[in-house]
Parts: structure tokens; sequence; C-alpha cells
């Protein structure tokens, strides 16, 4: 295998590592048992009072936990990016924060409804979701070193595809076995133990990029700890010279914050407003794995045709559709298993391409800095969505009027997106 195959190979495998992270705990199994614990700590009015300092609704604390998780990333890791791109060991820093977000991840063994300890979950879902966060970032900036701008599309939805797949994998053998549990009565160490899983999968997996990944970066930016956090400061204020590069990223923080929500939240939007199983939404997520591996690939076929950005913007469409139907036409579980079909064509797709066609925007030698921006709402991570949907549910009860109120973040990040020149925005990038 030649040593460009070989990094790319490398790259690959991480998204395969972490995706178990994204797939079992994030997207189906923390959310409903958290919910779960929460209602356990409730008190006689049905509402949790974490630190006795406001009254939540239980199923609301899923969504605050995950916008807190990134208002934690929003204020750490733009200076992760700065660390990253002033060392050659972005590799090293990888390894540390992979394997950290691992043992956070696989500590949520202990997170139990006969304890009623929601506080500790609360706590290790922010945490792992920050060094997610944080090695997503430096994963990321390898981009632009493994793939020219024509390959960068390919490589990126290739990257995804493996991640999909990976996800899947472990996603299928979870939901065996949480099956075999609930026919034994043992649900809730089957949870647990499955959320311990997705931190041991990650970290074993994680093994190959440290060993195929280049061990240094051919394009470092020689500096200081201090200079680092200087020049941090000094791209935030210049960031308008590169009003494209901006724009994209506002618009990309906009309608991929409503991406992360629907993720976030389908299971319990499932279980709480369908009244499905778990195993239902097990099966309609692990549906979503698979079939979003040939979304990717398809997308990448679409962007060769008609462009990236007009194919991302046929993605943001197909999404407004599907928050439409979720709001206003779902009601049983055949209608949620079809609206995962939908699901699983435009999320690869959408996510894939965002990624590598920000990677040419950015201004050599930036790569790490500009991705932590952009990591603000990537895989997993949402803010002002999931803090929307919580505050509606906890005002209104109803998680078809939380849903419905995405629809806004698709529109704006659409009309932000249409007014981005790409080409313009290639050009600013090179002459930095």
């Amino acid at each position: 295998m030649g040593s460009l195959r070989r990094q790319r190979f490398g790259w690959y495998a991480y998204d395969w590592a972490n995706s178990a992270f994204f797939a079992t705990v994030v997207t189906v199994f923390f959310g409903p048992y958290l919910t779960s614990v929460a209602k356990a700590a409730a008190g006689p009015d049905g509402m949790v009072r974490p630190f006795d300092l406001i009254s939540l609704h239980p199923g609301s604390i899923y969504a605050f936990a995950a916008s807190i998780a990134v208002v934690a990333q929003v204020i750490i890791l733009p200076m992760v990016g700065a660390v990253a791109d002033s060392t050659p060991f972005r590799r090293r820093l990888l390894g540390i924060f992979a394997l950290s977000g691992a043992a956070a991840t696989t500590l949520m063994f202990f997170l139990s409804v006969e304890t009623a300890n929601y506080l500790y979950g609360v706590f290790l879902f922010i945490v792992a979701n920050l060094f997610f966060g944080a090695s997503v970032v430096v994963y990321n900036a390898f981009l632009p070193e493994l793939a020219t701008p024509n390959e960068a599309d390919t490589v990126s939805s290739r990257g995804w595809a493996w991640g999909y797949l990976g996800g899947g994998l472990l996603l299928l053998a979870n939901l065996l076995y949480f099956t075999s549990a609930k026919e034994a009565g043992t649900v809730d160490i089957a949870v647990r133990t499955i959320l311990a899983s997705a931190g041991i999968w990650w970290a074993l997996f994680t093994i190959l990029p440290l060993r195929l990944l280049p061990k240094e970066s051919r394009r470092v930016v020689p500096s200081t700890m201090s200079g680092a956090f200087r020049q941090l400061i000094t791209t935030l204020r210049h960031i308008r010279g590169y009003p494209m590069t901006l724009r994209f990223l506002i618009a990309y923080l906009l309608y991929n914050d409503a991406v992360q929500t629907v993720i976030l939240m389908a299971s319990t939007y499932g279980e709480q407003e369908l009244g499905l199983g778990l195993d239902v939404l097990t099966q309609a997520i692990l549906l979503v794995q698979f079939v979003a591996v040939g979304g990717s690939l398809l997308f990448d076929r679409i962007a060769r045709r008609v462009g990236t950005r007009h194919a991302i913007a046929v993605a943001i469409v197909g999404w407004m559709m599907i928050v439409l139907a979720a709001w206003l036409v779902v009601d049983s579980a055949q209608g949620f298993f079809i609206l995962a079909a939908a699901i699983a064509v435009v999320l690869g797709g959408i996510q894939a391409l965002s990624r590598s066609l920000f990677s040419q925007m950015i201004p050599r030698g930036k790569e790490a800095e500009y991705f932590s921006l952009y990591e603000i709402s990537d895989k997993g991570t949402s803010w002002l969505g999931t803090a929307f949907f919580g505050l509606a549910v906890t005002m209104t009860g109803s998680f078809r009027i939380a849903i419905a109120s995405l629809v806004v973040f698709f529109v704006v990040g659409l009309i932000l997106l249409v007014r981005v020149d790409v080409n313009r925005a290639r050009a600013d990038a090179a002459e930095q």
C-alpha cells in the first residue's frame, strides 16, 4: 500500500472508530436512558431540580446537556485548533483527545436508574463530547494534507461512509444484545454495558490512525504556545478578510445545527412522542447507519454533476421536507422508519460535502484553527437547536412543536449558502 493510500486508510479508520460514540451513545441509547434516570430523580411534580437552581422536565435534560457541551466546545475548541496548528505532533494530540473521550464514555457504565445519578451522566456526556470534538478538530485538519481540492469531496465522502459502516456494525451488535436482554429482563445493565462498549470500540480502533496517519504535518506554523493563542485572536479579528469563508461557516453552523438536533433528539422524539420502544428506535437508527453509506457516495456523484454547493442545497431542501413530515405526518413506527430512510439519504451527503467544501476555503497553516470553528456544529454537537428544542419541550410538553422550530435554521442556512461565491473563497484562501 502506497504511503498516501496508507495515510488515507488511517484517516478513514478514525471515522470508523469515533462513529461508535456517535451512533450508539449520542444517537440511540444515551438520550432515552438519561431521561429514564432523570425521571427516577424527579420530585412529586414530575420535575427535576439540578442543584436546586431550576425546575426542568426530565425529557429536556439531554437537550440541555448537549447545549452545555457545545458551549464548552465554543470556549475550548478554538484554542485546541490554535495549538494543533502550532505543533508538528497532530497525531499525538489526536490520540490524547480520542482516548480521553473513550475513557469518559466507558465510565457511563456507572450511570444507573437505581441511583438516579443523572447529573453524573450529564457530566460524563459533556466531557466525552468535549474530547470527541477536540479529536475531530485535529482529525479534520489532516484532510487538506491528504487530498487535493479535486479529491476532497471523494475522500471526505469515503471517510463518512467508513464511519457509518463502523458505527452501524457496533450498533447492530448492541441491538442484538439489547433484544436478548429485554427478553431476559436485564435492560438496565444491558444499556449501561452498551454505552461502555462504545468507549471501548472508540479506543481500540483509534490505534489504527495513530499508526498510519502522518507523524508530522507538512504544513506546520512554527510558534510557541502563547503565540498560538495570539494567532487565534488575530484570526478571529481578521476573519472578515475571508467574507465567503465566513458566510459559508455561518450558513453551515445554522443548517447543520438543525441536522445535529434532529439526530440528537430522534430517539427521544420517537420514545416520548410516538411511544416507540428502544428496540424499534435502534432498528431505525441502524437503518440510517447503513443506508447513509450509500447516501454519502450518492451525493459525491451529485456534487460531480452539479457542483458541491448545489448538492448541499439539494440536501438542505431534503432536510426541510423531513422536519415538516416529522411535525405534521409521522405518527407511527412505520412512518418513523420511512423518515429514518429519508434522513439516511441526505445525512451523509450534507456532512461529507460540507466538510470537503470548507477544507478548500481555509488559508494554509490554519487548518485546525478553522476546523475548530467548524466543529462547533459538527457531528453530535448542537447548541442553538438543542436549546430551542429543550425550551420548547419544557414550555409546551410537545416534541412536535420542538421539531417544527428547526425549519427556521434550514431556511436561513440555505439563503446564506446560495450567496457563497465558492471560487472567490478558494482564491482568497490561496492568497494567504
